[in-house]
């Protein structure tokens, strides 16, 4: 039963609130990143991208939380199907949230497959052009104003959306002490996860990006 879900965009600290909430025992969490691990459920979020009915239990089977896309493009689904879910909403500046996504995951998603990809990655980034860039940016993602009006729309619409007693508005460099308290937990004696700058990010598609790569094919 997922007990947290993340609303916010990719690039806005997410695989940090990732590693922070399993640290706290809110693991498994769901993130984009971990399809590749486990492929499966790659054509229920190419489904959801096409307007399909997707049952939202079984997508998170066995998870406890969720940050990221793609769950994020869907928020209003995902926070509808699970109503007793905290929310928490990590934002940026949105100038640095851009440029950080354009030169990493955006860059990611439009660059030429190389000849032996890995049908995992294949898979993987097909729905994410899906699912976020043709999807929630509507193929206008290098149209630099539109993508700042959607994410600021988007996070405007959250805030508005859902109850103020279910939702955390975070940064991640606010570190442990909000998150902690909006969960009711305590704070651990350790600093607060800082992953995923771009360099590593680069260095784990690197690892997935070529049919070396170990995961099963999505069916």
């Amino acid at each position: 039963m997922l007990k947290i879900f993340g609303a916010g965009f990719g690039r806005t600290g997410t695989l940090s609130l990732k590693t922070a909430l399993e640290r706290l025992g809110y693991g498994p969490c769901h993130h984009m990143l971990a399809l590749f691990d486990d492929p499966r459920n790659i054509r229920l979020w190419q489904a959801a991208a096409q307007g399909e009915p997707v049952d939202w239990t079984q997508v998170y089977q066995g998870c406890c939380s969720s940050v990221d896309w793609p769950g994020a493009a869907f928020w209003r689904e995902i926070t509808t199907a699970f109503p007793q879910a905290k929310v928490i909403l990590t934002q940026r500046d949105p100038e640095a949230w851009y440029a950080s996504a354009e030169s990493s995951i955006h860059a990611a998603a439009v660059a030429p497959l190389p000849a032996d990809a890995d049908p995992v990655f294949a898979q993987l980034r097909q729905m994410s052009l899906d699912v976020v860039w043709n999807g929630v940016f509507e193929g206008r993602f290098t149209d630099k104003r539109h993508a700042l009006r959607v994410y600021e729309d988007h996070l405007a619409a959250v805030k508005a959306e859902i109850s103020p007693d279910r939702l955390l508005v975070f940064e991640v460099a606010q570190g442990w002490e909000p998150l902690c308290a909006f969960l009711g937990v305590p704070v651990p004696d350790e600093p607060f996860p800082r992953a995923n700058d771009r360099a590593a990010f680069t260095a784990l598609l690197d690892e997935h990006r070529t049919a070396g790569a170990t995961a099963e094919p999505a069916g």
